[in-house]
């Protein structure tokens, strides 16, 4: 049998409307918005497949709904179809992503990772004042060592560096506004293209210190068990199982980089992963799989009808 992963998207990923469909068509997809939607005690679900948009992409809103659209469909595909998420190599997920795979592998319960994510938006947008902070993706002739020169030379207006290293021509910065401006500059003067990201904080920066504390804290108290596969953590592009471990790296996430390349060719390299499996709304991990790994094979599970082609395809 195919050797797969099963991948979860991270911000940036959320539509209104997304999951709706599972809930409609899988009770067990439909049980775990109501699970999330009585976790925060608020009606989560109406405003993921209602919006207002500007509203479901709040870093506190955005980040336990795409979670509850990855579980959704990892729950029906395991209820409805037989395919249980312990069949797959690894787990890994991109930033957020990473709670939804924790909480797919059993390591984390639905309501502990709706709360923690929840808890992490609030700490993340806090702890920078809106309009002081930035992020932007480096496009084009660019790699991880080019993006942290050019990070750099934009050091000396202000804090930033690599947040994202996503794949080859997609390497994320973030830091402080100015910070960022100036690596832009220095980007442009490389032939590099810069996009300023529409985010509300600097993500994965050292700037995220105040979060990183706060969801210490609040990981602390949270149960969390040894997943029923490992997990490739972020922090590390190395996959994990240990609770301890676990703990520990989901804080220094919040302030570390995601080596999401490194984590895609450690499952292709040494975990022999043949396909990987994106669990959840969009296809943008899908892309960077393709383009980092591109004799690996992809599948998205949005819709219901990508649950069953990929049940099917397992044979």
């Amino acid at each position: 049998m195919t050797r797969f992963a099963f991948i979860f998207p991270g911000q940036g990923s959320q539509a209104v409307g997304m999951g709706k469909e599972l809930a409609d068509a899988f009770p067990a997809a439909k049980v775990v918005f109501d699970e999330v939607d009585e976790a925060l005690g608020e009606k989560l679900s109406a405003l993921i497949w209602g919006g207002p948009e500007a509203d479901l992409t709040l870093t506190a809103n955005a980040q336990p709904a795409l979670m509850a659209v990855s579980l959704a469909a990892a729950r029906a595909l395991e209820a409805n179809f037989g395919v249980k998420v312990s069949q797959a190599a690894f787990v890994a997920g991109h930033s957020l992503g990473e709670y939804s795979a924790l909480a797919a592998a059993g390591a984390l319960s639905l309501t502990d990772a709706a709360r923690l994510l929840r808890k992490r938006g609030q700490a993340m947008q806090a702890a920078v004042p809106v309009g002081q902070g930035a992020m932007a993706a480096l496009i084009g002739k660019v790699d991880v060592t080019i993006a942290e020169e050019i990070a750099i030379e934009g050091g000396i207006r202000g804090t930033v560096g690599v947040a994202n290293d996503n794949n080859v021509g997609n390497v994320v910065i973030s830091g402080t506004k100015a910070g960022v401006e100036a690596a832009i500059e220095a980007a442009k003067a490389r032939g590099v293209r810069a996009i300023v990201l529409p985010v509300s904080a600097p993500f994965h920066s050292p700037l995220m210190a105040p979060a990183a504390v706060a969801m210490e804290q609040a990981l602390a108290k949270a149960t969390i068990n040894k997943p029923v596969v490992p997990v490739v953590a972020n922090v590390t592009a190395r996959p994990i199982s240990a609770p301890d471990d676990i703990r520990r790296l989901l804080v220094e996430q919040v302030t570390g980089r995601v080596r999401w390349r490194e984590s895609v060719e450690w499952m292709v390299g040494d975990g022999k992963v043949e396909k990987f499996v994106e669990v959840g709304a969009g296809k943008q991990l899908s892309g960077m799989v393709k383009r980092g790994a591109p004799n690996a094979t992809t599948a998205a599970l949005n819709l219901p009808a990508d649950l069953e082609n990929f049940a099917k395809s397992l044979g």
